[in-house]
């Protein structure tokens, strides 16, 4: 597969151009026209991910969070470093970042959803016109406890966990990332949990005294299950050579 053809396989399955976005979203890096025979898959792109990339002969790296965000960003100091060893080694690098948030069957909202059992998704969380988080009932009841267990990457700790809410949770919202301000939506729409990645003094208040619960995942380990669905499709779709990159900040 060359990187012209995996452009055309990611923006027909993931639909990169269907909402306003600060992210590049899509090829922001090419290689050399060469085939590519393995992908490897990341959150962050970042110099540890690049190395590991090329590390395990990888010829395109896919993330979410890539290297071109909102304007053009001038090719100096670490910039320059990274671009310069995607180039030195030939490596692809591939972004997609909220269209992967919000994806029905790839994303990471829709990964987490599963996760917590939730049924009957309705979407949930207004972004640039758009809903890209999920809402819904739990097919079975769950303690605050079990729900950060079913959500935990490789059962590491949430940032944080405010159990401000009923005992058994009902229904619950999902938005991955760095959306902590979603709080009041879930809490106006009867969530009786709510599910993020960042943790923010300025909402645990706000969470307290609507009496709602809130598990703030960590965005890194919010987010790691869309481009892992991403990974098992190219494997299974494309019979290609796949790895997961696991670059964990804690944050």
């Amino acid at each position: 597969m060359t990187s012209k053809k995996l452009d055309i396989f990611f923006k027909d399955i993931l639909a990169i151009d269907t909402i306003e976005d600060a992210s590049l979203n899509g090829l922001q890096v090419d290689n050399d026209g060469s085939d590519i025979r393995k992908i490897a898959f990341a959150t962050d792109a970042c110099g540890e991910t690049f190395e590991r990339a090329a590390g395990a002969g990888a010829g395109m790296l896919f993330v979410h969070h890539g290297l071109f965000w909102g304007k053009p960003c001038a090719p100096t100091g670490l910039h320059r470093a990274r671009l310069k060893f995607l180039l030195d080694n030939n490596i692809a690098l591939y972004a997609v970042h909220l269209p992967l948030d919000k994806h029905p069957q790839y994303g990471n909202n829709a990964a987490l959803a599963r996760k917590l059992g939730i049924e009957c998704l309705e979407p949930f969380g207004a972004y640039h016109g758009q809903k890209i988080g999920w809402k819904g009932t739990l097919k079975t009841p769950l303690a605050i406890e079990e729900a950060v267990s079913l959500i935990s990457f490789m059962d590491r700790p949430p940032l944080s966990v405010l159990p401000f809410g009923k005992k058994r949770i009902l229904t619950a919202a999902v938005i991955s990332g760095g959306a902590p301000e979603f709080v009041n939506e879930a809490a106006a729409e009867g969530m009786d949990l709510f599910v993020t990645g960042d943790a923010s003094h300025s909402w645990y208040h706000y969470a307290l005294e609507a009496h709602i619960n809130v598990i703030a995942g960590g965005h890194y380990s919010t987010e790691v299950w869309g481009v892992r669905a991403v990974m098992g499709l190219c494997a299974e779709t494309l019979n290609m050579d796949v790895e997961f990159i696991d670059v964990p900040t804690g944050l």
